[in-house]
Parts: structure tokens; C-alpha cells; sequence
């Protein structure tokens, strides 16, 4: 069986990958290993194919330096990566893909927020948090916007109160990588769509209940994301209804391999 990423660098046309990068992972079982260890995926957003998977043993710079440089190797035209928050992916990025911005996913980021301000058991920030998610993150304009917003918030809703001060302060600090999807065209400001395929995912590995070596992981989930490129997607839905009834790989494969692709 072919290597996933070998697939991607000898068989794939660079140019009709969007640049746009969903970058997630999942947490397996593996014999030897007392904690479960991440196998790490990216999926290109405009054509849902799936150019580089690798089990790691832990998301460490050193596991991302490596994910990147298979990138690279690949000829992928990065322009932004659409994460969660991983401190550990910054760094590599940026040595191999030094004009590459990063989006954080903004869903985890407002459910952090909600989360620290007890927003489903209590009552006593609710209308703190509606302003934050209307005014700053489902209203954003520009970053001059944004500071009105959040002068505004805070004037109305913060006072004296240290915890609000503070969330307001963190989304001011990071505003750049919170908005940068509205500098490259098409781009998700969240990771819903590895989410999807993280669910599907997860029932195969539950099925398995673990992996009885790295090396036996590395195969198996290298053949699952084979087999998710080469058949055809069926749930895509609004601007995505396209893709139904299209392997995924069809959509990036070099133009005189397109009517060798088995579905």
C-alpha cells in the first residue's frame, strides 16, 4: 500500500490544492504507550482532499516540524492553517512557511470563553457574553472596528470586573490570529469541517479499541485516509453540495492520471 503522503507528491497537481489548511488530530491507543498518542491530519478546505496524515508521539514541535516539511516536500501552496490552539505548531510553520498566517478555530476559542464564565449553569455574564458574540465575533469588520466594539463592551459590561477585563484583553491581543480568515478568500473561521471527519473516524477507532504497535497504527490510519480519498463524498452540503458523488483525490490529481482513480 502506498504511503499517503507519497500519493500526494508524485500523483497530485500542487495547483489545484486551495491553500487552505483544516489541521486537527485524534488521540489512538496504542500498546506500549501509557497515554493515547495523536495521529495528526490536514484536510485542504475548497476540495476536502487529504494531502498528509502521520501518527506521532505527542504534538511536540519536533512531530510538527515533520508534518510541515512533508508539506513542503509536496509542493502545497500554503496559505493559512485553520487550527484549535496548539502552541507547538507555530514555530514550524513558520520555518517552512514563513508568509503562512494561522486561524485559530473561533468556535473553541467563544466555548472557552463561555466555559470560564459559567454562562450554562449561571446567569451573571450572559449579557457580557451575548455582546462579545455579537459585536466582536459575528459583526467584525476591521480591526479599527473591533476596538470601538470592544471600548464600547467595556464601558457597558466590564467595569471593575477583572475576569471580563481580562477576556477583553485577550481578544485584543490576539485579534490577528482570532480575524486573519478575512484576509484569504474562502476561508473558514472555525475546524468544523475536521470535525466532521473526526466523528466518522472515531467509530472506526472505537471499533478497534487500540493498536497493538506504532508501526501497526501508521498503516492502518495511512489506509484510512487512502480509502477517504478515493471514495466518493456523499454528506457535503450548501456550498459543498458539489463535491457529492467526487472522491476527493479526483479533485487534485495531476489531469492525465484523473480516469486512473478506482472509487
Amino acid at each position: 500500500m502506498p504511503n499517503n503522503t507519497f500519493v500526494t507528491k508524485e500523483y497530485c497537481d500542487s495547483e489545484k490544492f486551495c491553500g487552505i489548511l483544516i489541521v486537527d488530530g485524534k488521540f489512538i491507543k496504542v500498546k506500549g504507550y501509557k497515554q493515547k498518542i495523536p495521529f495528526i491530519y490536514c484536510i485542504d478546505y475548497l476540495t476536502h482532499d487529504i494531502p498528509v496524515g502521520m501518527v506521532v508521539r505527542s504534538e511536540s514541535e519536533e512531530a510538527f516540524e515533520s508534518f510541515f516539511q512533508k508539506l513542503k516536500d509536496c509542493n502545497y501552496p500554503l496559505k493559512i492553517v485553520v487550527c484549535d490552539d496548539r502552541s507547538s505548531l507555530e514555530k514550524p510553520l513558520k520555518r517552512h512557511y514563513p508568509e503562512a498566517l494561522i486561524q485559530r478555530c473561533l468556535n473553541h476559542y467563544v466555548e472557552n470563553i463561555r466555559e470560564s464564565l459559567y454562562i450554562r449553569s449561571q446567569s451573571t455574564h450572559q449579557h457580557f457574553f451575548n455582546s462579545i458574540q455579537k459585536h466582536v465575533f459575528e459583526e467584525y469588520i476591521d480591526e479599527n472596528n473591533l476596538q470601538k466594539q470592544l471600548e464600547y463592551i467595556f464601558q457597558k459590561h466590564t467595569k471593575e470586573n477583572l475576569h471580563r477585563t481580562t477576556i477583553l484583553k485577550d481578544i485584543y491581543k490576539r485579534r490577528t490570529e482570532l480575524f486573519n480568515y478575512t484576509k484569504v478568500d474562502h476561508c473558514p473561521k472555525n475546524t468544523n469541517l475536521i470535525e466532521l471527519y473526526n466523528s466518522h473516524f472515531n467509530a472506526r477507532f472505537r471499533a478497534l479499541k487500540g493498536f497493538k504497535s506504532f508501526d501497526s497504527a501508521q498503516c492502518w490510519c495511512n489506509a484510512l485516509l487512502l480509502r477517504r480519498r478515493t471514495k466518493p463524498l456523499t454528506d457535503c452540503k450548501a456550498k459543498f453540495k458539489h463535491l457529492n458523488g467526487i472522491a476527493s483525490l479526483r479533485l487534485t490529481l495531476k489531469n492525465r492520471l484523473i480516469g486512473l482513480i478506482i472509487s
